[in-house]
């Protein structure tokens, strides 16, 4: 029989868009509970790829300027942008070291997706959202992040307090759908 908290935990997992943000402020120990959670991720022999790079306060600005110098986007968009920023309490980048003489590179990205499945995972029923972007311009925040040619940013992970959940009607494809069986 498999533990029912866990199984409970995974699945009222789901995105928090930072529309649904109340743009109040998380700690920086509870982001660093967060990021240590994430840091218990399954690594291939144990290259631990991710880190992560976290904004808040006044660096989220720098970061937006900076995605506005990189990327030419229209107003709509830029004002949609400066909300998400306004109304997280923290962005954070994901980010990930290739070891390409180690593993191939798809095994590291795995790795660092299931660091952020465990920082995802470690939001639930504790009021906090969060929200994994990744836009096309990312690539070129390459120098503004300060990574080195053998690291990438994979996105970014919007996290914020928020006070109530709009319903949705998205339902998962019944796992049998999914299954062949062999015996």
């Amino acid at each position: 029989m498999l533990n029912k908290e866990v199984s409970n935990i995974i699945q009222e997992r789901k995105s928090i868009y930072p529309n649904e943000f109340n743009g109040k402020k998380i700690s920086d120990n509870i982001i660093l509970e967060l990021l240590n959670n994430a840091n218990f991720a399954p690594t291939h022999k144990m290259t631990q790829p991710w880190f992560f790079k976290v904004y808040s306060d006044n660096s989220k600005l720098d970061l937006l300027k900076e995605i506005f110098i990189v990327n030419d986007m229209n107003d709509d968009r830029k004002k949609k942008l400066e909300n998400n920023f306004d109304k997280s309490s923290h962005i954070i980048c994901i980010c990930l070291k290739l070891n390409k003489d180690i593993l191939p590179e798809w095994e590291e990205i795995a790795a660092t997706s299931m660091a952020v499945q465990n920082l995802w995972i470690s939001c639930v029923d504790s009021k906090i959202g969060g929200y994994w972007s990744t836009p096309k311009y990312i690539s070129k925040l390459s120098n503004f992040l300060n990574l080195k040619t053998t690291e990438q940013c994979l996105g970014f992970f919007y996290l914020g307090c928020y006070d109530v959940l709009n319903p949705r009607n998205k339902k998962r494809i019944d796992i049998n759908n999914k299954i062949e069986w062999y015996k």
